[in-house]
């Protein structure tokens, strides 16, 4: 086996612990290149078939085409998908376009909030009709304790901190200094009732380790990540207002695997065009702590 090769064995092993463990199961998908590798992985892990909902949360301020791409992969590969949002927050315009909130303020509440009350099922979300092509209303939203994500420990620096199997207590909310040791890739996964458990499948995955697999398994991508003939490409998609791109002339994925191993930016945090995270003087812990992604 080669490296990728023990990274997809790791990660499958990972869901399927988690699909044994946790009944009421769901998995974040921000239609990014980590949180689609994941996705892949699902699919390969259940034999072309995701067992659980995956969950989008939509701020309202993604870039179009990334919807577009959620929509279509959706009808095609046959997902059941959930989209959650805060409403409230939106009808209110409180959020940092429209000046009422600072960019930290709302990604806690079109992201962090958004995803509490979406997980809980409290607040109304909508869910992919295959029949119809389309998203409809949910009828009953059901309850997520379980939840896989998409992160990796060396995409930012509060991430490094988790566990594969991280515990956050019944708001959401990350206490971490209270995490088991996990030694030998011996995981906890019996938690107290009323406990919500993030899942982290990728965490020991690297930026060039999921385009070296998106390049091999040839998974489709969003072209956001491409240069489009401008210079310029995303590295980290977030929303429209807080996200920037880099310099880049990648146009394909082995044009992006070259730069990573040519060491283009290796001085550049991944998520150097995220601007809440220079807002925050915490880096995105602080957010995190709450329940964010």
């Amino acid at each position: 086996m080669n490296s990728l090769d023990r990274l997809e064995a790791h990660s499958v092993h990972i869901l399927r612990e988690a699909y044994r463990e946790f009944k009421s199961l769901v998995m974040l998908w921000s239609i990014g290149k980590d949180s689609t590798v994941l996705l892949w992985l699902a699919r390969k892990a259940f034999f072309g078939h995701v067992p659980f909902p995956l969950m989008h949360v939509d701020t309202h301020f993604k870039v179009p085409e990334m919807i577009t791409y959620r929509d279509q992969l959706a009808l095609q590969w046959h997902l059941d998908m959930i989209v959650g949002e805060n409403s409230p927050a939106l009808a209110a315009r409180q959020t940092y376009p429209d000046g009422a909130l600072s960019r930290v303020e709302c990604c806690k509440s079109l992201k962090s909030e958004a995803l509490k009350h979406s997980l809980d099922g409290t607040w109304p979300r909508k869910r992919m009709d295959h029949t119809l092509g389309h998203l409809t209303n949910e009828a009953k939203p059901e309850a997520f304790t379980g939840v896989i994500v998409g992160v990796r420990a060396d995409e930012e620096g509060s991430r490094s901190k988790e566990r594969t199997f991280s515990a956050r207590d019944s708001q959401n909310e990350w206490d971490v200094g209270d995490q088991p040791p996990e030694l030998w890739k011996q995981y906890k996964t019996d938690f107290a009732p009323g406990t919500h458990v993030r899942v982290h499948p990728l965490l020991d995955w690297t930026e060039l380790n999921i385009w070296e697999y998106i390049d091999r398994e040839s998974i489709p991508i969003i072209s956001l990540y491409f240069d489009q003939g401008k210079g310029k490409r995303y590295r980290s998609l977030g929303c429209y207002p807080c996200t920037t791109p880099v310099d880049s002339t990648a146009k394909n994925v082995p044009d992006i695997i070259a730069e990573l191993r040519g060491g283009k930016f290796t001085n550049i945090a991944e998520r150097s065009g995220r601007e809440q995270d220079k807002e925050d003087g915490g880096g995105l812990e602080t957010l995190r702590r709450g329940g964010y992604m």
